[in-house]
């Protein structure tokens, strides 16, 4: 049983030998990707050092339960220790989102409900604001269109970790805020009802992870490069010889071409810059489609009916229809509490994936 931790165990050694070289650290960007791996084994090597101790400690108080009663009871109480580190080491080796210690950008929609609904946005925005207080997070308001009653027809946040901080495994900003896009439903009497009625009335939120800049590595081996001659006018050579140059994409079929230099090497270079802000472009196209479908696979339409939670007033009661989460007490919710239904529903994701690696 987890037999890959002791691979783990080794690289987690490795690059503590890497990080005690000062040499390392004179590549800022190496040395931070090294320090967020050895931070995601270091919870694993604790946990699994604890888990076999408790072992050792199950073996010798059996031993000695033998002859005195009372090791009896303390074999229990270890035996329940290693069942819960067993769990807790399941969790930490159930494959991670890569994209969870990125920084977000949050954004909230009125929807259903006209004023009722934008106050409803005013009021998610403040929930999320004093969430990310609490943890320690910095947010900047982008964008906003308020209403003409103090609510929020549309608002864009950016939430990031404070400086260069590599946050905890699995408590990075996209790691606890990535369940929060959907269709958020509230139940309540609206200000602007006379009667006393209570209405339904939503919001969207949708939350993508901050984009890196994308750069494009071209390898050699993936480019077919053609020589031709040159046409149009030119200089004495340009109509004499082969320095008009094609350069072929492979992967992609990007074509890139240049002839208006008078030496190859020239036209090879001036293609080659052409072929990389090509394949740059579509990469970034790319990944703007990856965004777009993650945002319209969060909030469709912003419709009553497809909620994935729901901010019940009269009864202080707050649901979440994805995991069966409730609880009563909307209003320490509201003020930045969110702790309990987040983790409500990484509990429930990391069970998935539990499930379906086993």
């Amino acid at each position: 049983m987890f037999e890959a931790v002791e691979e783990l165990i080794g690289e987690h050694a490795d690059l503590e030998k890497r990080l005690a070289d000062p040499a390392v650290h004179a590549d800022q960007a190496n040395a931070r990707k090294l320090n967020k791996r050895y931070a995601e084994l270091t919870p694993i090597v604790g946990t699994y050092r604890s888990w076999k101790q408790t072992a050792d400690d199950i073996d010798t108080a059996r031993e000695f339960a033998a002859d005195d009663p009372d090791f009896a009871a303390e074999v229990k109480v270890l035996e329940k220790q290693r069942e819960e580190l067993t769990e807790k080491l399941r969790l930490l080796l159930v494959p991670r989102d890569p994209s969870d210690d990125k920084d977000v950008i949050l954004e909230i929609k009125a929807g259903a409900g006209g004023d009722e609904s934008a106050l409803f946005a005013g009021d998610l925005l403040r929930m999320y604001l004093r969430y990310a207080e609490r943890v320690g997070w910095k947010t900047e308001i982008i964008d906003s269109t308020e209403s003409e009653l103090g609510g929020y027809k549309d608002v864009q946040v950016a939430v990031k970790t404070k400086g260069n901080v590599t946050p905890e495994p699995g408590q990075g900003v996209w790691a606890r805020m990535k369940y929060e896009g959907g269709v958020h439903r509230v139940q309540r009497v609206p200000a602007t009802e006379s009667q006393g009625r209570i209405h339904t009335s939503a919001a969207g939120v949708l939350v993508t992870p901050e984009a890196e800049e994308i750069d494009v590595e071209i390898n050699p081996n993936d480019l077919r490069i053609d020589v031709y001659r040159s046409s149009g006018p030119g200089g004495q050579s340009v109509n004499t010889t082969d320095s008009a140059v094609r350069i072929t994409h492979l992967p992609t079929g990007v074509v890139a071409s240049c002839q208006n230099e008078k030496s190859q090497l020239q036209n090879k270079e001036q293609a080659l810059r052409i072929l990389r802000s090509r394949l740059l472009a579509a990469a970034q196209e790319k990944a703007e489609a990856e965004a777009a479908d993650a945002r319209r696979s969060q909030v469709r339409t912003v419709d009553r009916s497809e909620k994935i939670r729901t901010y019940n007033f009269p009864e202080n009661r707050i649901s979440d229809h994805r995991v069966g989460f409730k609880a009563y007490n909307l209003d320490q919710v509201l003020d930045g509490e969110l702790d309990a239904v987040i983790q409500a529903c990484v509990d429930a994701d990391s069970a998935a994936k539990l499930a379906a690696a086993q």
